[in-house]
């Protein structure tokens, strides 16, 4: 469960930023928070960040997936003198010296938990992690430098990890890579965090994805009641020629001595090329199958963001999907939120963290106001961050139309006279 995220000195963001999700004391619809009793209240299910075009919607994701590639990776796959991959904020001279600063509470078994740490372009400078068993804060462990300090609730071998944890990474990374247990579980709760990934929805791709296995049942029916035409699936194996084969073994042998080992072939070791057909009905009323590259793009996207949502649903974990509404209608991006917005659907305490252009959703009756963020951008490039809630409103508002007419920021100043652009000044042939 993610209780809240902060972030300084990552791309646009200059100053410490905070994403909470916290429900606030808003008298709005409460069906679908999630109770938290490590926090004595409520959180809320789903964020919706909003803003214009490069005010920093994607580099507040891009710091969560860049705080939790650093945790899963800086000790099994970091360099000795490979440094520490970080963006700090360019447009200031002076920040390229100052750290870059990542730290998160979040829910384990009922347990609150602060994680953070601190970074150089050479090394980590800090690196923290405290519980909170019953309010009352205990230390696990603290580093500054490659000093290391260790509460006594921390049970393990934690000296010895501590000698083996290079300057270039992190002390969790590599608690968890050398089996300590307690600290295990906590690496483990960012590697179950979903998304970050940009979404490929070309046909080949997408269909490689699906095809690795059964399409969730629940994704058919979702895609029967936005009515994409889609009522039901395929999976089709092909026999490659020996040409082929012998063609992909070479593309993989390539890419492997190159270090690519994410790469997957389009076949599996029997030389057959596994793909997906999605079934329409016919005007006969029999069942027609389309390759995935013959759907649209919006239902192409749709498919893979309903296999990450429903994953995280039965996990109960986070998810965090750049830009919800592309290619999206906006009835479709509600489903997917009212998918979490739901004690029915999402009894397990899943979160959405979305960024969106879809003002629609504002009125949108499964969220509340604390469910809106926004990002705004001031004339030195810096992002800021905030809540709706920071600014007052009432629960009758129409906030898509306030937010339309730049009530509450982040939008884009055109900085243009009145009558500028119209029908006629927006082209002229010479």
């Amino acid at each position: 469960m993610l209780l809240r995220f902060g972030v300084s000195n990552h791309l646009s963001i200059r100053e410490r930023q905070e994403l909470s999700s916290v429900a606030s004391s808003l008298r709005d619809r409460d069906e679908g928070l999630i109770d938290c009793a490590a926090m004595n209240g409520s959180i809320v299910p789903a964020i919706v960040i909003y803003g214009a075009n490069a005010s920093g919607k994607s580099n507040l994701v891009a710091a969560m997936r860049s705080m939790r590639s650093m945790i899963l990776l800086s000790h099994a796959k970091g360099k000795p003198d490979g440094g520490v991959p970080r963006y700090p904020f360019r447009l200031d001279p002076d920040y390229s010296q100052k750290p870059s600063r990542f730290d998160i509470d979040f829910v384990i078994d009922g347990v609150r938990h602060h994680y953070g740490f601190e970074s150089s372009d050479s090394a980590f400078v800090s690196e923290w992690l405290y519980v909170f068993p019953k309010s009352h804060r205990r230390t696990l462990f603290e580093r500054v430098g490659n000093e290391f300090s260790f509460g006594r609730s921390l049970r393990g071998r934690n000296q010895i990890i501590a000698s083996l944890t290079r300057t270039n990474s992190l002390f969790l990374s590599a608690a968890a890579q050398n089996g300590h247990e307690q600290l295990s579980r906590v690496y483990g709760y960012f590697g179950s965090i979903k998304g970050f990934q940009e979404i490929d929805i070309s046909g080949p791709v997408a269909s490689e994805e699906l095809a690795e296995q059964e399409v969730d049942a629940r994704v058919i029916d979702f895609l029967k009641r936005v009515g994409t035409g889609i009522i039901g699936y395929q999976r089709k194996e092909t026999k490659l020629s020996e040409e082929e084969q012998a063609f992909h073994r070479e593309i993989t042998e390539a890419f492997r001595k190159l270090g690519q080992t994410s790469f997957r072939p389009e076949t599996d070791v029997e030389g057959k090329r596994v793909s997906i057909e999605f079934a329409h009905r016919g005007r006969d009323g029999k069942e027609v199958y389309f390759e995935l590259d013959r759907e649209s793009a919006g239902t192409r996207r749709l498919l893979i963001v309903l296999d990450l949502a429903f994953r995280a649903l039965d996990q109960g974990v986070p998810l965090f999907i750049d830009e919800l509404d592309a290619s999206l209608h906006t009835h479709a991006c509600e489903a997917v939120l009212s998918l979490f917005c739901s004690r029915k659907n999402n009894p397990k305490g899943a979160q959405l963290v979305a960024t969106t252009h879809d003002t629609n959703l504002m009125n949108s009756p499964v969220l509340r106001r604390d469910q809106l963020w926004f990002t705004r951008k001031d004339a030195e490039g810096v992002t800021d961050v905030y809540p709706l809630t920071d600014i007052r409103t009432r629960k009758s508002d129409n906030i898509e139309k306030g937010y339309l007419q730049g009530r509450y920021g982040a939008v884009p100043d055109l900085n243009l006279p009145p009558g500028h652009i119209g029908p006629e000044a927006a082209w002229s042939p010479p």
